[in-house]
């Protein structure tokens, strides 16, 4: 086995993307929980049992099983998406399994091997968080993970796959936003305020703008083998158009939150993270080479990314 290999298809690149929910989600269930940083990140002690664990234990769990999903579903997609053909003449990263490098009874096999760790991983989270006694949030949690192991999978695999019926922004700004923040946060808190959907929001409309970009880069080839997205079901000038509401609402949504909950400025830091962003949008409105589309996606990955640990730090300091 080629470790090399797989490493690839886990396209470590868009891991920063998923793990921006946790961040906020951590960081603002800790705030409401009066914590200050360093106890929030490190040394918070809570009791299960009697029996005295670390609160950061929570959060690394998070990221852990977030990780697991993240690379499921990108070990999922390569596999989907090339026994299909739909990777046969892509742009951007080279697929494994289209290319011939993994076979696709090798990556069905990475497949379930991740799905098992990320169970395994989310079961430990998931005592760690409620223990014995909220076995109806414990049981909750634990179908929301089946729930997100069934999407990872069914993006691209399978007759009824939704990521060729245009269904991928909705499952994305679902599972990459509202799950990912409120998720984590009531991990923390045991409880959900419902203004936390506001950072739920932003974070879940750059998630799906970051997979409106691909579509873009690749709608050309999408739609010669099928695969209708809805950048394929729209068109190449309305999907702009739609990229930009995406990035637009979002900031909209984060500047309300930190509007509302108002205590002092550094609250704003996140405006830093929707500079690059801003350059962006200027560089998509006049761009005419779709190909050119894939040098975007690292920045628009990353500046979520930085916007998570901004809104996140923000409403700590």
């Amino acid at each position: 086995m080629d470790v090399k290999s797989y490493i690839q298809a886990a396209r470590l690149r868009t891991l920063p993307l998923s793990l921006s929910g946790i961040i906020v989600g951590g960081f603002l269930g800790n705030n409401d929980r009066a914590f200050t940083i360093s106890e929030n990140i490190f040394n918070t002690t809570i009791s299960i049992g009697g029996n005295p664990i670390y609160k950061s234990l929570i959060f690394w769990l998070a990221i852990l099983t977030t990780v697991g999903f993240q690379v499921l579903s990108n070990f999922a997609n390569d596999y989907g998406d090339g026994i299909k053909g739909t990777d046969d003449n892509r742009t951007g990263e080279k697929r494994l399994v289209a290319s011939g490098v993994i076979t696709p009874k090798q990556m069905k096999m990475a497949m379930i091997s991740t799905t098992i760790i990320t169970l395994l991983v989310a079961l430990i989270l998931i005592y760690v968080a409620f223990g014995k006694d909220d076995f109806g949030y414990s049981l909750l949690f634990f179908g929301l993970g089946i729930a997100s192991i069934a999407a990872a999978i069914k993006y691209t695999v399978g007759k009824s796959a939704y990521g060729y019926s245009g269904l991928g922004d909705i499952f994305v700004f679902v599972f990459f936003g509202l799950l990912s923040v409120v998720g984590s946060y009531f991990l923390f808190t045991k409880s959900i305020n419902f203004i936390i959907f506001l950072p739920a929001f932003s974070i879940g409309l750059l998630s799906t703008a970051v997979l409106n970009l691909n579509n873009m880069r690749d709608r050309v080839n999408d739609k010669k083998v099928g695969k209708n997205t809805l950048v394929v079901k729209i068109g190449a000038e309305f999907a702009k158009k739609y990229h930009y509401v995406l990035i637009i609402a979002s900031f909209v949504f984060a500047l309300l939150y930190s509007v509302i909950k108002y205590q002092n400025p550094f609250q704003f830091l996140f405006i830093i993270a929707f500079i690059p962003l801003l350059k962006h949008m200027l560089f998509v409105m006049k761009n005419k080479e779709e190909a050119d589309f894939d040098g975007e996606l690292k920045k628009v990955a990353l500046s979520t990314f930085l916007f998570g640990i901004l809104f996140g730090l923000g409403h700590i300091l």
